[in-house]
């Protein structure tokens, strides 16, 4: 993985919607690529918030109610402006 794959990791890491980074630090990637794609493409809080819904829904068999998927968006999308920080570094 790139560093900004590994930077998108570690935040999907640490929401850990259903708490299992600690034992499977990979259960996340596959949200990885696709969300990348949508940040690189302009994609804001909302269409990173439906994203991340949708994946808590469809793919993890879950009720996203409770797992704040606006907020983990916004939090993605100002990791992503501000130059995806991660130990210090910022990543292009």
């Amino acid at each position: 993985m790139s560093p900004t794959e590994n930077g998108l990791r570690d935040l999907l890491n640490e929401w850990d919607p259903i708490g299992v980074a600690d034992d499977v630090p990979d259960e996340y990637d596959c949200m990885v690529a696709p969300l990348l794609g949508r940040l690189r493409g302009g994609a804001g809080p909302t269409e990173i918030g439906e994203f991340l819904r949708h994946e808590l829904e469809d793919h993890f068999g879950l009720d996203p109610t409770g797992l704040r998927p606006d907020a983990m968006a916004a939090r993605v999308i100002a990791w992503w402006t501000s130059g995806r920080p991660a130990g210090g570094t910022s990543y292009a």
